[in-house]
């Protein structure tokens, strides 16, 4: 056997050129993790004390057997009702507010960027307003919209579904002109040359590119609705939350257990259905 066709030593074969850079940022993430986690009192073995062991079983044992009486169970399918409309209409509500948004902020249905021109100033001050107002809508969470909005709309799903609407439009916009981006973006520019104007370029140039993607976080951006409705509900925005409000406030975990299924199975139903959009989008 030649030099050539001799395996190389054990040492060598194992040996990995980035362990010491990988060992290193380990390090550097141990020692800045470490003072957050005691600024955050994170002490995880309080858990195993016998005293919050005994405190914890006791609590988790109200939640057992779940209540299933038929006058209960006529509650929860109005608020399971409530708490779908209120996320479904508040992202429809989102993604009005969004599209256009998206489209003005994206780089690649701007007529002004084919060449010079003098309407390329302005076109960047409408982007820079775009993306400030995306900011300024994202960068407010639901549950503080809510707590506004209750106070003008009063109780119920209204206050709910704009919290959503505010939000989410302003999340929704900032990710779907990055999609719009990150895919093939020559076909619409090919149509923007060509005297194409925006929305044309966009619906035959980048939404064929881009359609599985913004489907699938639609999607998820709706049962992420779901979830902020449950918790909106605590604000008295209606729904899952406000019912699972009164239970807890009425020491009911057979209630409580029931409304967490009834959540937990929605979730489920949003995630098939996300699965099947992304499929026929295939």
């Amino acid at each position: 056997m030649t030099s050539a066709q001799r395996p190389a030593p054990a040492s060598e074969r194992s040996y990995d050129p980035a362990a010491r850079a990988r060992a290193t940022w380990l390090i550097v993430a141990a020692l800045v993790l470490w003072p957050l986690l005691l600024v955050a009192q994170f002490r995880p073995m309080e858990l195993l004390d016998a005293r919050n062991l005994k405190v914890m079983g006791g609590f988790l044992g109200q939640f057992f057997p779940p209540k299933l009486s038929g006058e209960f169970l006529a509650l929860l399918l109005k608020a399971t009702v409530e708490t779908l409309a209120m996320a479904t209409a508040g992202t429809a509500l989102a993604i009005l507010l969004a599209a256009p948004l998206a489209l003005v902020l994206s780089h690649s249905l701007s007529i002004s960027r084919i060449g010079p021109g003098p309407g390329r100033g302005p076109a960047e001050a409408l982007r820079a307003l775009a993306r400030l107002v995306l900011l300024v809508l994202r960068g407010i969470p639901e549950i503080v919209w809510a707590l506004l909005l209750v106070r003008a709309f009063g109780l119920g799903p209204a206050a709910g579904v704009l919290a959503i609407a505010v939000t989410y439009g302003g999340m929704l916009g900032k990710v779907y002109s990055e999609i719009l981006e990150s895919g093939d973006t020559r076909p619409g520019r090919v149509l923007l040359e060509s005297g194409s104007g925006r929305l044309m370029a966009f619906f035959y140039g980048l939404l064929p590119g881009s359609a599985q993607e913004l489907a699938s976080y639609t999607v998820y951006r709706w049962e992420c609705a779901v979830r902020a409705s449950v918790i909106m509900g605590f604000v008295g925005a209606g729904g899952l939350g406000q019912l699972m409000d009164q239970s807890m406030k009425m020491l009911n975990g057979g209630e409580v257990s029931s409304i967490l299924i009834v959540f937990l199975l929605l979730v489920l139903i949003a995630d098939a259905i996300s699965t099947a959009v992304r499929k026929s989008l295939a």
